[in-house]
């Protein structure tokens, strides 16, 4: 333990999962027991071998207790997540202690039950290979076929007790018929731990979302709340400590080049370096064309670009470029892009994020793009996306990546939201593209709605698209309303009344009057 003033404080020790241990504020605290309590499918068994893995990773050795699944399938079942126990077990880092059921002999309960060979069984194993850590999976297979309450607890004490005397930091786990009910089966298992923990695997909109909860650790502190978290080959439990991010991005002055001079000049002199700007607008108003040119910009600057595409397959992106005198084929031969297409529904939320943070890692992007997001929104519910969309944003910036996003409108001429879930608040910038009807045709109109930290054009400009891309044109004249996707025309004697109203307020609008 370590002293605070003049109190001993829990000393704890790095778990090694992937971001658990923000939550926890360091880990688990040492020479404790924590039990590990969830429903079927919520992941009590990998996070039990993760964390024994992690430590062996880390030079601590570890003992596994397994009560249900045999020693065999698990050391089968584990080598997915790269984790090869059976060497480890050559190499005297791990030890099983099997006392799964023999499905050759009968189960039945006969007077009094005790685990005193059990234990010692255990001390051995930790003896043998001087392990520090241990895991128990799990309560409930052993107790389960005993009907005598004070059994179980006596017998759920002497377990507690006789790892904490072998001064090891242990997770037992314990299952739970509800996501949401009590703790454990038994209702004592939370009373003879240490600590608590709460796997949860949430059936939400046809969708399954997993998530972890630190319910409580005696004597110290931790986050508080539910977190999200996935399963992933070759990584095991990965959390997602959304809630648990501190905005300490840093911020750049430094501006990059959108790929189109005329937007950079209406965005102030372009997009900030490590910035994330949202483009919406409804369908074929040329949001990926806004893409295109932003991933042009970054490869004609030497720069290395990332496309996530959800809504076209890379065929269709390559053609698409090719119409408006983009090669992209010859930027991935380059090594100056990369693209990433796949159907959104083939993964959670929480999957993506992580495919996506792995991809940047890998591929050390200067710039990335999501076209789009309104194509993941649906596979996850609202919450879970807005989480996706904070994940995402804040690790952009913290790797100083400048981002566009694109998002869909429902509304064809535009509408009361810039997006559906709302979502606009989390990015810097945010360029609207809207369709306008002018006296019975369709014209399309560019604005920049939002730019933190800068000057901005405030302009609604008409703009068109050919070959060469995107051309802008003039502002808008003598109509209000485009935004809202209801334009008025205004007639002469109108728009004088309107700047006169406006001047009464505005001391810029008689120049705006003039222009």
């Amino acid at each position: 333990m370590t002293v605070v003033g003049k109190h001993l404080a829990v000393e704890k020790i790095a778990t090694g999962i992937s971001s658990f241990d923000v939550i926890a504020k360091g880990g688990l605290p040492k020479n404790r027991t924590t039990l590990i309590s969830g429903t079927a499918g919520s992941g009590k068994t990998i996070f039990a071998v993760q964390f024994l893995a992690a430590g062996i990773q880390g030079g601590s050795r570890g003992v596994f207790v397994t009560f249900e699944e045999s020693a065999t399938d698990i050391r089968k079942n584990m080598l997915s997540f790269g984790w090869d126990l059976a060497q480890w077990e050559a190499e005297g880092k791990l030890a099983f202690v099997d006392a799964s059921p023999d499905p050759s002999v009968e189960s039945f309960e006969a007077g009094s039950f005790d685990l005193g060979a059990l234990m010692a069984r255990v001390q051995h194993a930790v003896k043998k290979v001087g392990a520090e850590r241990v895991a128990v999976d799990s309560l409930g297979a052993v107790f389960s076929q005993f009907s005598d309450q004070s059994i179980v607890r006596s017998e759920l004490f002497r377990i507690a007790s006789g790892l904490k005397s072998l001064g090891v930091t242990a997770v037992l786990t314990a299952e739970r018929t509800d996501d949401y009910g009590p703790v454990a089966r038994f209702g004592v298992e939370e009373f003879i731990a240490d600590n608590v923990m709460i796997l949860r695997n949430v059936l939400e909109d046809e969708s399954r979302r997993r998530t972890i909860e630190i319910l409580k650790f005696r004597g110290c502190d931790h986050q508080k709340g539910e977190y999200p978290f996935t399963i992933v080959p070759d990584g095991g439990v990965i959390v997602i400590p959304l809630s648990a991010m501190h905005l300490s991005m840093k911020s750049s002055d430094k501006r990059i080049s959108s790929g189109n001079p005329q937007l950079d000049e209406m965005c102030g002199g372009g997009l900030f370096r490590d910035s994330v700007t949202l483009i919406s607008g409804a369908t074929g108003t040329g949001k990926t064309l806004t893409v295109t040119q932003f991933l042009r910009g970054g490869t004609s600057n030497g720069e290395r670009c990332l496309l996530l595409a959800f809504e076209e397959s890379r065929d269709q992106l390559v053609r698409n470029a090719t119409g408006w005198g983009v090669d992209f084929g010859q930027m991935e031969r380059e090594g100056t892009l990369r693209i990433v297409c796949d159907y959104p529904d083939i993964s959670g939320l929480e999957d993506w994020l992580v495919t996506i943070q792995a991809a940047i890692k890998e591929f050390r992007p200067q710039r990335v793009a999501l076209d789009s997001l309104s194509a993941l929104e649906h596979v996850g519910t609202q919450k879970a996306f807005r989480e996706f969309v904070i994940g995402l944003t804040s690790f952009i910036k913290h790797e100083e990546i400048t981002g566009l996003f694109t998002s869909t409108t429902e509304s064809l001429m535009g509408g009361d939201s810039i997006t559906e879930t709302h979502i606009s608040t989390l990015t810097d910038s945010i360029i609207l593209l809207r369709y306008v009807e002018m006296f019975g045709e369709m014209k399309r109109g560019l604005t920049v709605l939002k730019m933190r930290g800068s000057a901005h054009d405030k302009a609604i400009r008409e703009f068109t698209i050919d070959k060469g891309g995107m051309r802008m044109g003039r502002p808008f004249r003598n109509v209000t309303g485009i935004l809202a996707g209801a334009p008025v025309h205004l007639s002469p004697s109108d728009l004088e009344r309107v700047w006169s109203n406006v001047g009464d307020r505005d001391s810029d609008a008689p120049e705006r009057r003039k222009s």
